[in-house]
């Protein structure tokens, strides 16, 4: 595990530890659209009817230009997404006890296979045609 990974786990359990809630409240970390799982360390009590904390986690781009965003929340159900287009993914995952949410989820990963299939389908479309 890398230092950086020590940091968070460490941080999510001080502000779990710190957060006031009772016995039998569900809470789960919660962010929109963050850039880094940093950003998401913030512990909210879930409404009654809430049942899940979900992460999800979305990747596109081509080098450079390549980013992430990762939003937590409470949830009533659980969406399992998992898509993957090549040079866009997205992906929700669940868990079902008070602040099991701390993890970026980011086992998502663009596939360079679909990818380059793509961009040597445009080229060769570009070239038959004579663009």
């Amino acid at each position: 595990m890398a230092l950086e990974q020590y940091y968070v786990v460490l941080i999510g359990l001080a502000a779990g530890l710190s957060a006031p809630f009772s016995a039998a409240s569900f809470s789960c970390y919660t962010c929109t659209d963050e850039p880094s799982n940093w950003n998401c360390l913030k512990p909210i009590k879930c409404a009654d009817t809430d049942k899940y904390c979900l992460t999800t986690y979305a990747s596109g781009g081509i080098g450079d230009k390549k980013g992430h965003r990762i939003t937590k929340k409470c949830s009533p159900v659980c969406p399992q997404t998992n898509l993957n287009l090549g040079i866009a993914a997205i992906s929700t995952s669940c868990c079902e006890h008070s602040l099991c949410n701390l993890s970026g989820a980011s086992s998502v990963k663009t596939s360079y296979s679909v990818m380059a299939t793509g961009i040597l389908a445009s080229l060769i479309y570009v070239l038959r045609t004579g663009l």
